[in-house]
């Protein structure tokens, strides 16, 4: 398939009051060119984007599964299907987000590994991002007590060996006896430790930061909250300069009010949008089966029976409409976290993240509501809404 293509007649996200439309060509899957262009070597008809709004691909760092898939099904199928589900929902790049089972069989990790770069048909799979081993029990949500246990380097090398350089993110409790030489051993390795699904202190989340932890898993979920005794965790998150922060913005997770008070106190530069989705993203309201429990699916939002929350099933273009609707911030500030925030994060500012020549073709053109419109993999057309 071509990663040859001109797009023209399309603004760009940033530069809005500029009423004025652009082209955009894309020679061998990277941005060649922007602004006035002749058809020049594309062949074929160019993609008039119409007047919308073009804007880097969206970058999704905590995924489980979508489609009726999960990372967890250790299939080069399932991971396809979330791919290509991605894609209905602007996303260009994703880490599979999923667990490791000490002492159990991890084969999915090592598909996930094999398929790293791979075409998937959608949006292009990044590497694997971990919730656990080393987590709280205490905090542990919809993780399964199988998918725990206590730090230890023995484990920490079966993990590295199972994911076979394919970790590129780790949630860990830096307050259990050991996480902090798991958190040295990360940085050091150049995988990013990320603080979640923790039961840390003021102090003990300071301890690690201090150690290496430059990200937050979904903030205020699976973490103690502010006690006027007790800080806790948030306060030394928030106050910690340059720690990204993962949000869920979707009026759920977090509450509208403290959104817009956490994404104003944070401020854009800082924050990560992240949809946490599961098997159902892209599938219509139902009841389905995770974990081996019933789950209902409904306006995005996934419970188990018994009220639990356990991720969403919404699409990154709807939590960015929700973003804009929640703060009330401008379009561009809430496109940069779903983009520029995540690529420098992983360390793939110099390819991905931002609308430049020289950067990969990655992607979104969005119709009326800030839907997906067209979505953009390298130059390859992996999405287009139906006319119908």
């Amino acid at each position: 398939m071509s990663k040859n293509l001109l797009i023209t007649n399309c603004r760009l996200f940033n530069s809005l009051k500029d009423k004025e439309t652009t082209a955009i060509l894309v020679e061998g899957g990277v941005i060649a060119k922007i602004g006035k262009i002749k058809k020049g070597p594309v062949t074929g008809a160019p993609l008039d984007a119409e007047g919308r709004i073009v804007a880097p691909g969206f970058i999704d760092v905590h995924i489980h599964g979508a489609g009726g898939a999960d990372a967890l099904d250790g299939k080069k199928e399932s991971l396809q299907t979330i791919s290509r589900t991605c894609a209905r929902f602007g996303t260009t790049s994703f880490i599979a987000t999923t667990f490791f089972r000490p002492n159990k069989d991890n084969r999915h990790l090592e598909i996930a590994a094999e398929n790293v770069g791979c075409d998937l048909g959608g949006a292009n799979l990044l590497g694997v991002h971990l919730e656990g081993p080393f987590i709280s029990p205490l905090k542990r949500g919809m993780i399964l007590p199988e998918c725990i246990c206590t730090p230890s380097l023995q484990v920490f090398e079966e993990v590295l060996k199972n994911t076979k350089g394919s970790l590129k993110i780790m949630t860990i409790a830096p307050e259990i006896n050991g996480s902090l030489d798991i958190i040295r051993g990360l940085v050091s390795r150049g995988i990013i430790a990320s603080f979640g699904h923790s039961n840390a202190s003021y102090e003990e989340t300071l301890k690690g930061i201090e150690a290496g932890i430059s990200n937050v898993t979904h903030l205020f979920n699976a973490m103690s909250s502010i006690h006027h005794r007790a800080p806790g965790p948030l306060l030394a998150i928030f106050g910690t300069r340059g720690l990204a922060v993962q949000i869920i913005p979707d009026g759920v997770h977090l509450h509208p009010l403290v959104l817009k008070f956490a994404f104003e106190l944070l401020g854009p530069n800082r924050c990560i949008t992240i949809t946490d989705g599961i098997q159902a993203t892209g599938l219509p309201d139902g009841k389905y089966i995770y974990n081996g429990l019933e789950y209902e699916s409904k306006e995005g939002t996934a419970r188990y029976l018994n009220g639990a929350l356990i991720g969403t099933t919404l699409g990154p273009v709807q939590l960015l409409q929700r973003l804009v609707k929640f703060t009330n911030c401008p379009l561009d500030a809430a496109i940069k976290t779903l983009t520029e925030n995540p690529a420098k994060v992983l360390g793939m500012w110099d390819r991905k993240g931002s609308i430049a020549v020289g950067k990969d073709a990655d992607l979104i053109i969005l119709d009326q509501g800030y839907s997906a419109w067209t979505t953009i993999v390298e130059g390859r057309i992996v999405f287009r809404k139906s006319s119908t």
